[in-house]
């Protein structure tokens, strides 16, 4: 098996939500499996709700990439989703591609971090808040 990379994303119990969401935005193959798919896994640290993500994986149309996930399982532990630390960056054809995809997670309840427009090293450039907090950045080379 060649080598890959894959973003990994643990969303507090909306993974399922996000990742369908992700699929209706930018295509590809969704694959979910809910802890109650699965069987009984003696020795696990934690009962999980069977309806939680225990992984998913979206396939990305022309080989683009992969972003896999599941729940996160409350620990206490206080991992902010929503920063400027991180970000999925998403490098389109063209920029009417690019618009049309940011504006797809506007429309499903998103909002604008940088207007994508004409950077000024000549690419194009913008960032969105999806409505999970998730920051994507597009970029698309000059026109």
């Amino acid at each position: 098996m060649p080598h890959s990379l894959a973003t990994y994303i643990a969303l507090p119990g909306t993974t399922g939500e996000a990742m369908e969401h992700w699929h209706e935005v930018f295509g590809g193959e969704l694959e979910i499996l809910r802890y109650g798919d699965m069987p009984p896994m003696e020795g696990m640290p934690f009962t999980p709700d069977p309806r939680a993500v225990a992984h998913s994986t979206l396939v990305l149309p022309r080989g683009a990439g992969v972003i896999a996930g599941g729940d996160s399982m409350d620990d206490g532990t206080d991992y902010p989703v929503r920063g400027t630390a991180y970000s999925l960056l998403y490098t389109t054809d063209t920029p009417d591609e690019a618009q049309g995809l940011i504006q797809k997670l506007i429309d499903g309840g998103g909002a604008t971090g940088m207007p994508f427009e004409q950077a000024p090293w000549g690419d194009w450039y913008g960032q969105v808040f999806d409505r999970f907090g998730v920051m994507w950045a597009f970029s698309c080379e000059r026109a």
